[in-house]
């Protein structure tokens, strides 16, 4: 391991001489005797380990040296000991308020000189271990926090892809859907009904919320899931429990955990109400305006322009352009007006995602 640096800066060459001689059986010595050298010398690679600093000197003092010391990012961790002359209590109140670690006055005496940078070093020593530990500490934590996200994102998608296979969907509805939600929330965060719910945080919790909108299809049967003909009454009426169906199963899991899940929260609220009308022509409970969710009613227009621009068994794909014109023409009915709006304003990107994640042939 080799001796720590010590710089010493005195324009008195004979207290130089002094002090190293005095330091360097155990340590690796610089030294100069102005201010303005001294800067200079500090920022030299490898960094002094502590500097000794003579307070009174001509034309830059210890007290504007050891202020531009701590300016500077390459010294400013550097510790400093003020040498010097003056005595008086006042005077090291001074220099410790500067920001000096410690302050030896003259004559020096050699035991006190080398307890002193000892004690220092091994304080700087601890400072930069903390550091380290620190930093390694911030590194641990953000690793596993992303290990729990991908691990909670797996889960997430592993949820909707069993929804999907019973619907014979898939990973595209997913990813779309979530793309249609990312950009209606966009287009949504600046407006007044809006902005108090879409932060940055709500708005990264809706799109992971997103796939889990119809987790509830795995209850019904497949002979009403994949008929390829219309439903009759009572077939629609058990198609239409698949929201309800969806919330309870996530409110089953919630309660197995010991605090609340902020995106199950907006995924609950999805699966439940993403089929609610604006004007209250709905379902599952018949929901009408801002009754509705923001999270079911942003659900609602992603959903609807997925499902109707996406073939399946039971139906052709309609136009990008048609699925557009249903959405605008139902502002105020089915949908919310204001996303209706959002939706226009970013429909462009809209087909874009859908020509980016389009069905495989088949499907």
């Amino acid at each position: 391991m080799e001796k720590p640096i010590i710089l010493i800066v005195d324009d008195e060459p004979v207290n130089l001489a002094v002090l190293a001689e005095l330091l360097r059986p155990e340590y690796r010595v610089r030294a100069t005797t102005s201010g303005a050298d001294a800067l200079v010398v500090a920022a030299l690679s490898p960094r002094p380990d502590l500097i000794l600093l003579d307070v009174m000197m001509p034309r830059m003092d210890g007290y504007e040296v050891l202020r531009r010391l701590q300016a500077a990012a390459e010294t400013r961790d550097v510790p400093v000991i003020f040498l010097t002359a003056l005595a008086a209590p006042s005077d090291e109140e001074q220099g410790l308020a500067a920001g000096a670690v410690d302050y030896i006055t003259k004559p020096i005496k050699p035991a006190v000189l080398h307890a002193r940078v000892k004690t220092q070093l091994e304080a700087a020593r601890a400072r930069v271990f903390l550091r380290d530990q620190n930093a390694f500490l911030e590194a641990e934590v953000q690793r596993r926090m992303m290990d729990h996200e991908l691990a909670q994102q797996v889960g997430i998608r592993a949820l909707a892809q069993l929804a999907e296979t019973r619907d014979a969907e898939t990973g595209g509805h997913i990813r779309r859907t979530q793309a249609y939600v990312e950009l209606l929330a966009g287009a949504l965060r600046d407006h007044p009904r809006f902005s108090g719910f879409l932060t940055p945080e709500n708005t990264s919790l809706l799109v992971k919320s997103a796939p889990l909108h119809d987790i509830g299809k795995v209850g019904i049967p497949d002979s009403i899931l994949l008929k390829q003909g219309p439903l009759t009454p009572d077939e629609m009426e058990v198609m239409q429990r698949h929201p309800r169906l969806g919330f309870e199963a996530i409110e089953r899991a919630e309660a197995d955990v010991e605090r609340t899940v902020p995106f199950l929260v907006l995924a609950k609220e999805i699966a439940c109400w993403h089929h609610e009308h604006w004007d209250g022509s709905g379902y599952p409970d018949g929901l009408a305006g801002d009754a509705i969710p923001v999270s079911a009613r942003i659900m609602a227009v992603a959903d609807v322009f997925d499902a109707m621009t996406t073939p399946r068994v039971y139906k052709p794909a309609l136009s990008l352009e048609a699925a557009r014109d249903y959405i605008a023409g139902n502002r105020g009915t089915h949908f919310d007006p204001d996303v209706v709006d959002a939706f226009m304003a970013v429909q462009e990107q809209f087909f874009a995602v859908a020509r980016q994640y389009v069905e495989p042939p088949g499907h």
